[in-house]
């Protein structure tokens, strides 16, 4: 991995405050020219977006990529349904964690490994309300903690 160059194109912050992320997978994604292109310009977002499983494949419903500038009559539908590519071992095994009760899938991060466009896409559990205000909490109590401590050391 320490060969390959990893450039983040898009993270999905949300993800993390509306679900506990229990694991983490890397998918390839079946893209047009254009898209490509308009990716090397960071135009992404996956704030929306959700991956499913359909006949033992992959796909992520509302990534949006913008259209590239330039592109003209190649540009895609910016919401089109895309392909995730994984082997069919790991899309089995997901699969039979989804059929669990409450299990989704989402995408975490866009990012380039070398030439190629990944996905980070994170098998998730719903958080509920409770559980958002306690980390919520949490990120407070160490906010107040690292600035009580920074006003002590500067004394």
């Amino acid at each position: 991995m320490s060969k390959e160059s990893i450039k983040l194109i898009a993270n999905n912050k949300k993800a993390y405050h509306d679900y506990f992320i229990e694991e983490k997978y890397e998918a390839g994604i079946v893209l047009h020219g254009t898209e490509v292109k308009s990716l090397r310009m960071g135009k992404c977002s996956i704030k929306e977006a959700f991956v499913r499983i359909e006949d033992g494949e992959l796909f992520i419903y509302g990534m949006h990529i913008s259209p590239y500038e330039k592109g003209n009559i190649f540009n895609k539908d910016p919401l089109r349904i895309k392909k995730l590519m994984m082997h069919g071992y790991e899309i089995n095994k997901i699969s039979g964690k989804i059929a669990e009760k409450g299990y989704t899938l989402v995408p975490l991060q866009v990012y380039f490994k070398g030439s190629l466009v990944k996905v980070e896409i994170g098998l998730a559990k719903g958080k509920k309300l409770y559980d958002k205000r306690a980390d919520i909490a949490k990120k407070d109590q160490r906010r107040e903690a690292e600035r009580d401590f920074k006003i002590r050391n500067l004394k």
